[in-house]
């Protein structure tokens, strides 16, 4: 009887231990909490992987080039997963601002956000470079490196922050639109009032423009122009769609191109199988590619559509990235880690 009660004691054992390895019937310990993308254990396709129900959030319209792409990546990455992960995307700032939604990803409240590359600058400097004036020369520049090594090193820094780059979108190229002036040249700029983005970075590069920045959200800046508090606004051409009726000129100086990036938990990251990051990659990679020319068609979709504004292009650019040059300069000493990367995408060329 002894020997029995031994035998029986030892099937126990070997029963709890083979249920502990397989993490039993709730989530698995290298899943992601609850609140932030329910990584449930319980099996899909061959049985070897986890399904991830992952919330997206952005800051657009649900008509807006953007969310249109997510959403059918969204629809792509759940066929090719075989239902393992499913994107459910919050758009119109739903799950608040760009800052808010990196900071709920390292509380563990959110799996995924679409979000400036100047917002990520403020997590990790050496974003930031994206934002210099004219460190791309031209949009042919800015797709080598976005699509390159450069990129994929920019994607990694902010691991140890809790996220990392999957992929990035086409944002365009930002110029001045103004109520009453023309710009042309830099010397245009002088004594006028410029919304720009809570950035050192755009602060920095009116001041070396002549300009006088102002700092103020995006849903200001139709209020703004409209009573004079500013003379102007820099965006890309998109932003006519909202505030054309307030602005009598488009000048093509394109000072930055700073891209959109999509971002992932590193704690959902790590938690997908080799197979689930490839679906993720390559697919997002496809998403990229179709969507610069869902970008280039709405860009000129809202110019042809807009045509009471005034569209510039005989800019001086030269004069701009001559003006501009002074930004160069301090970013060797106050920021090495930025003018590295300077170097690096400028050597790219």
């Amino acid at each position: 009887m002894k020997n029995k009660r031994f035998i029986a004691l030892v099937l126990c054992l070997v029963m709890a231990l083979a249920l502990a390895a397989c993490g039993g019937s709730g989530s698995s310990s290298s899943a992601p909490a609850a609140s932030s993308g329910d990584a449930a254990s319980a099996p899909a396709g061959d049985g070897s992987e986890q399904t991830f129900n992952l919330k997206l959030s952005h800051g657009l319209a649900e008509d807006h080039a953007v969310h249109i792409a997510m959403t059918a990546w969204a629809a792509e990455v759940a066929e090719k997963s075989g239902g393992t992960i499913n994107i459910q995307i919050f758009p119109n700032g739903t799950l608040g601002s760009e800052a808010d939604n990196l900071s709920q990803i390292q509380a563990g409240a959110l799996d995924m956000a679409k979000v400036s590359a100047s917002t990520i600058g403020n997590f990790k400097s050496e974003w930031n470079v994206v934002s210099v004036p004219y460190v791309f020369n031209d949009k042919d520049h800015f797709y080598k490196v976005m699509d390159g090594e450069i990129a994929q090193e920019l994607y990694g820094l902010t691991e140890s922050d809790g996220f990392i780059g999957l992929t990035w979108l086409d944002s365009g190229s930002r110029s001045f639109y103004t109520a009453n002036t023309p710009v042309r040249t830099p010397a245009d700029l002088k004594g006028l009032k410029i919304r720009t983005m809570d950035s050192q970075m755009a602060i920095d590069m009116m001041t070396a423009l002549g300009g006088s920045a102002t700092v103020m959200g995006y849903s200001d800046i139709y209020t703004g122009m409209q009573q004079g508090v500013i003379d102007g606004a820099e965006n890309n051409i998109t932003a006519i769609r909202d505030h054309h009726d307030v602005t009598g000129y488009y000048c093509f100086d394109e000072h930055t191109r700073i891209p959109d990036i999509v971002v992932i938990s590193t704690k959902v990251w790590d938690s997908m199988s080799d197979n689930q990051k490839q679906i993720m990659t390559e697919t997002a990679k496809a998403m990229t590619e179709t969507y610069k020319t869902s970008w280039a068609e709405f860009e000129d979709e809202v110019r042809s559509t807009y045509d009471d504004v005034e569209y510039i292009t005989d800019v001086d650019t030269a004069a701009f990235q001559e003006a501009c040059q002074s930004i160069y300069d301090n970013l060797k000493t106050s920021d090495p880690a930025v003018y590295a990367y300077v170097e690096k995408i400028q050597a790219a060329a």
